[in-house]
C-alpha cells in the first residue's frame, strides 16, 4: 500500500497485518518483547486506556491514561513468528526510534516501547485507528478499522492453507472453536476446493 510507505505507524501496521495481532497487542509491544535475530516476538501485554474515576468536585477524571494489562486469557500469552517482512519494517523502525532519540535528547521519553509518539511515550489506542482510517480511505479501501488488519491476517492464513488450530493459536483466540465461528467460511471454501480437485483428479464423467 503506497498510502502507508513513510507512514510514522507503517512497522505497526504491517506487524499487524502479518501477525494478526490485537491492536492493544501491537501498541504494548516493548523492544524487550522482540527477537529480530530469531524473527520471535512474545506477547506478554496489551496497551489499553484506562478511563478513571470522575471527580465529583472537579469534574475531571482520576487514573485515566495508558496502562499495560496482561492479556485476557493464557493462549493469548503467546510467542509469534514475524515474516521477513515484518522484521525488515521493525529494523527500519528502530533506526529511525533511535535517530529521533538522538535528536531530542533529554526530552526524549524512553519508555520502552516499539511504537511511540514523536516525544518517546506510548502511543494512544484510539489515535492509531483514526490514523489507520486515514490511510484506508486515502488508499481507496473506504471506511476500514484497524481491526480489518487482524481479519485480514487470519484469512490469507487460512487460504494459503494453514490449518484452523495452528491460525487460532497464532491469534491467542480462547479457543479453536472460537477461530472457527468467526473463519469457518474459509475453511468451508478450502474444503470445497479439494473436494473439486479430488472430483476432477478422480471422478468420472
Amino acid at each position: 500500500m503506497v498510502e502507508l510507505q513513510g507512514h510514522r505507524l507503517e512497522a505497526c501496521f504491517l506487524l499487524m497485518l502479518g501477525t494478526g495481532l490485537r491492536r492493544g497487542e501491537a501498541l504494548g509491544l516493548r523492544w524487550i518483547d522482540v527477537d529480530l535475530d530469531n524473527a520471535v516476538r512474545t506477547v506478554r501485554s496489551q496497551l489499553r486506556r484506562k478511563v478513571g474515576r470522575v471527580n465529583p468536585g472537579t469534574g475531571g477524571r482520576e487514573g485515566a491514561g495508558l496502562v499495560l494489562v496482561a492479556p485476557k486469557t493464557e493462549r493469548s500469552k503467546r510467542q509469534v513468528d514475524l515474516p521477513i517482512f515484518v522484521v525488515a519494517a521493525l529494523k527500519g523502525h528502530k533506526a529511525r526510534q533511535a535517530e529521533e532519540r538522538l535528536h531530542l535528547g533529554a526530552a526524549w521519553r524512553d519508555t520502552g516501547h516499539v511504537f511511540t509518539t514523536s516525544i518517546g511515550t506510548p502511543c494512544d489506542p484510539r489515535n492509531t485507528s483514526r490514523e489507520f482510517a486515514m490511510v484506508a480511505r486515502r488508499a481507496g479501501l473506504g471506511a476500514w478499522h484497524v481491526h480489518e488488519l487482524r481479519h485480514s491476517a487470519a484469512s490469507l492464513m487460512l487460504a494459503q492453507g494453514q490449518a484452523i488450530e495452528v491460525v487460532s493459536a497464532v491469534l491467542g483466540h480462547s479457543s479453536i472453536r472460537m477461530t472457527a465461528d468467526i473463519y469457518g467460511h474459509i475453511a468451508r471454501s478450502q474444503r470445497q476446493a479439494a473436494a473439486s480437485a479430488m472430483d476432477a483428479a478422480l471422478g468420472t464423467s
